[in-house]
C-alpha cells in the first residue's frame, strides 16, 4: 500500500510547484512552442542566412553604379638612366611618385546586372519562405513531443489508478481468504494481477521519462532542470462533434499547394533558375562600358626650360608637379566582344538548362508529394474519428461491465477471473479512449501542418 501511495505522489507531485528543494517552471504547450522557436539552432541558421540575403541584396544594387579605384605608390631608383639636365644617359639616383583615379560604369552588359538582381531578390524570397517552414515544423515537431508527454501522464494516471484498484481488491480477497470464505487460488491470482499492475506502472514511468527527455531536448533547455508540462484543456466535447465530412479533399489540396512555404520556395528557385539561364546566355552578348582616369606624378628629374636662361633648364618643384603640370585626364568608351572562351560560356548554358529541368521535375515531385500528404492525413482524420468514437461507446460499455462484475463478486454471483477480465477491460478501454482522444488532437494538427497553417501564435485543442 506504501508503494501505491508513493506512486501516486510521483504522478501528481508536479502540482506543488517544487521537488526536493528545486524551483519547478511550469510550461505550457504555447510556452514550450515559443521557448522552441527561440533556442532551435536551425531557425537561428535561416535567419542569419536571411540576413545575408539582404546583403547580396544591397551588392547587386551597387553593381549598377560606377567603379571607382584610386592608387597611390612611389619609387628610388638607383642606376643608369636617362638625365634630362644633360639630356643623356648616366648614373644617378632618382625619386619619383605617381597617382592615378579611375572610374568605370556600365553601360550595356546584357542585363547581367538586372538578372542578378533579380537572382538576390528571389534568393531572399526563397529564404524567408524556407525560414517559415522551418519554424512550422518546430511548431509540429514541439506540439507533437508535447501531446506525447500528455499522453504518457495520462495513461501513466490510468495504470496508477488501476494498481491502487488491484490492491484494494487483493487486500479485501485476502480477508476472505484468511476466513475461508475464498480459496487460497484466487488470493494468487491477484497477486499476479497486482505484480502486472506494478510493471505497466514502471513501463508507463519509463516511457514518460524518455518523452519528457525528447521534449526539453527540442525545447534546447537544461536537461537537469525541473519543469512541469502543464496540460492543457482538451475538449472533449468538441472531440466528439469532429466531423470528417465537413472538410473537402480537394479543398484541402489546392490550399496546401497555394499555402505551403517549402512549395512557393521551390516555385522561387525555379524563377531563379530561369534567371540564371538567362544570366548564361548573356555572357554571349557583347558589353560597353565608360570609363575615366586622372592621374598625375612626380619625379626629381623632371625639369623644364628656364625661360630667364636660355639653354639652361630648371627643376620643378613637387606641387607644381604632383597638383598641375603632370596631372593628365583620360574619357573613353570600350566595348568588349566575346569571341572564344574554350566553350565555358556554353558549357554554363547547357548547366543551366539541365538545372531547370530537375528543378521542375523536382516541383512536380513535391506537387505529388504534398498530394499524397494531405489525402493520407485526411483519411487517417477520418479514421481516428471513427476511432474515437468507438472507444468512447466501449469506454462507456465497460465501465458497467466493470462495476456490474464488482457487484456480483461481492456477492458471491462471479468468479474472480471474470472481475478481473473486467477490470482489465475496463482499463483497456481507458486507454484506448485517451489514445484515441490525443491521436485525434495529434491529427488535427498533423493535418494543419501538411496544409502550412501553423503560425505558432495560439495553439488550440
Amino acid at each position: 500500500m506504501k508503494k501505491i501511495i508513493f506512486l501516486t505522489l510521483l504522478v501528481f507531485l508536479a502540482n506543488t510547484g517544487t521537488i526536493l528543494g528545486q524551483s519547478t517552471q511550469r510550461i505550457t504547450i504555447q510556452d514550450a512552442i515559443n521557448i522552441a522557436l527561440e533556442n532551435n539552432y536551425q531557425l537561428k541558421q535561416a535567419n542569419n542566412n536571411l540576413e545575408l540575403s539582404e546583403q547580396s541584396i544591397k551588392s547587386e544594387y551597387a553593381d549598377f553604379l560606377p567603379n571607382i579605384s584610386g592608387s597611390l605608390s612611389g619609387s628610388r631608383q638607383t642606376g643608369r638612366q636617362f638625365i634630362q639636365e644633360t639630356a643623356s644617359f648616366g648614373d644617378a639616383t632618382s625619386q619619383s611618385i605617381s597617382g592615378s583615379i579611375r572610374a568605370s560604369v556600365p553601360i550595356f552588359n546584357g542585363f547581367q546586372n538586372l538578372y542578378s538582381l533579380k537572382i538576390s531578390q528571389n534568393n531572399q524570397e526563397s529564404s524567408e519562405d524556407r525560414l517559415q517552414r522551418a519554424k512550422e515544423t518546430v511548431i509540429f515537431t514541439t506540439a507533437t513531443r508535447f501531446l506525447q508527454v500528455l499522453l504518457d501522464q495520462q495513461l501513466l494516471e490510468i495504470a496508477a489508478e488501476n494498481l491502487i484498484t488491484s490492491e484494494k481488491q487483493l487486500e479485501q480477497i485476502q480477508a476472505q481468504v484468511d476466513v475461508g470464505s475464498r480459496a487460497s487460488v484466487d488470493g494468487y491470482n491477484q497477486e499476479s494481477t497486482v505484480a502486472n499492475n506494478e510493471l505497466t506502472v514502471t513501463q508507463r514511468e519509463n516511457s514518460l521519462q524518455l518523452n519528457k527527455l525528447l521534449l526539453i531536448r527540442q525545447l534546447q533547455i537544461d536537461p537537469l532542470g525541473d519543469y512541469e508540462f502543464v496540460t492543457p484543456t482538451i475538449s472533449e466535447e468538441s472531440a466528439k462533434n469532429a466531423n470528417p465530412s465537413a472538410y473537402d479533399l480537394q479543398e484541402l489540396i489546392d490550399q496546401a499547394i497555394a499555402t505551403r512555404a517549402d512549395y512557393q520556395s521551390e516555385i522561387i528557385d525555379i524563377q531563379n533558375l530561369e534567371y540564371q539561364l538567362l544570366l548564361s546566355k548573356a555572357s554571349l552578348i557583347p558589353t560597353l562600358s565608360a570609363n575615366a582616369s586622372l592621374s598625375t606624378g612626380y619625379s626629381d628629374q623632371y625639369s623644364i626650360p628656364d625661360p630667364l636662361n636660355p639653354g639652361q633648364r630648371q627643376n620643378v618643384d613637387f606641387g607644381e608637379q604632383f597638383f598641375d603640370q603632370r596631372i593628365n585626364r583620360g574619357l573613353g568608351i570600350s566595348l568588349n566582344i566575346p569571341l572564344f572562351s574554350n566553350w565555358n560560356r556554353m558549357y554554363n548554358i547547357q548547366s543551366s538548362k539541365v538545372n531547370l529541368k530537375n528543378a521542375e521535375l523536382s516541383l512536380g515531385n513535391s506537387r505529388l508529394q504534398i498530394i499524397q500528404e494531405v489525402t493520407q492525413a485526411f483519411t487517417d482524420y477520418s479514421s481516428i474519428v471513427k476511432q474515437f468514437e468507438a472507444s468512447n461507446k466501449s469506454l462507456i460499455a465497460s465501465e458497467k461491465a466493470f462495476e456490474t462484475q464488482q457487484e456480483r463478486y461481492n456477492v458471491g454471483a462471479s468468479t474472480l477471473i471474470e472481475l478481473s477480465q473486467a477490470q482489465a477491460n475496463y482499463v483497456t478501454a481507458q486507454s484506448n479512449y485517451t489514445q484515441a482522444l490525443y491521436n485525434l488532437v495529434f491529427q488535427e494538427k498533423l493535418l494543419d501542418f501538411y496544409l502550412g497553417k501553423l503560425s505558432g501564435e495560439d495553439v488550440e485543442f
